[in-house]
């Protein structure tokens, strides 16, 4: 027995799954986006300029974050600890930075990506940075070059912090929901 049910739609037939093409035979007025390509959802124009901003605005915030944790950082881990506490604040620092602003910068360079390459990208910045953050750790295991707490607190606050900043970024950002020019 056999039901009359119609076929389900692929993406291909709907008559929308193409964008318009330019003359010059390209999408997005880059060679390379053809409509022959098939769709791909872009974050070109007003939409994508609120995202870059956000994104931009996360990492100068973050920058500046760390900027003013590593003389903070610097000056308290010398008169808790001296030089070792120095190194200390600058170590964690670093990881702070490896850690915050990799992750904003491939979201920023990602913006005009698909939604699945933008996630394949963070994803693979975020197993690269496990494995830094692994053979750092390891490496650092058997130094004592380094106050421990120095480099505990000041990494806790940078990444703390920096978590914070982005929120803040995003939950003030001014993305808009439609584009009106798109009708």
């Amino acid at each position: 027995m056999t039901t009359s049910q119609p076929e389900p739609a692929r993406p291909d037939d709907r008559p929308d799954a193409r964008p318009e093409g330019r003359p010059d035979g390209t999408v997005d007025g880059r060679s390379g986006s053809t409509a022959t390509e098939g769709a791909v959802e872009q974050t070109i124009g007003a939409h994508g300029r609120a995202v870059r901003a956000v994104f931009r605005t996360a990492l100068r915030d973050v920058l500046v974050l760390l900027g003013a944790l590593t003389v903070l950082g610097v000056a308290v881990g010398a008169l808790v600890a001296g030089l070792p506490g120095v190194w200390g604040a600058l170590l964690g620092v670093g990881v702070a930075l490896v850690f915050s602003a990799t992750t904003v910068w491939t979201m920023l360079r990602t913006v005009d990506s698909s939604p699945t390459t933008t996630a394949a990208v963070v994803m693979a910045s975020w197993l690269g940075k496990m494995v830094v953050l692994i053979a750092v750790l390891v490496v650092l295991r058997g130094m004592d070059f380094y106050d421990r707490w120095v480099f505990a607190g000041v990494l806790l606050v940078g990444v703390i912090g920096s978590a914070a900043l982005d929120y803040r970024a995003v939950s003030r950002g001014r993305i808009p929901y439609v584009d009106p020019a798109a009708r």
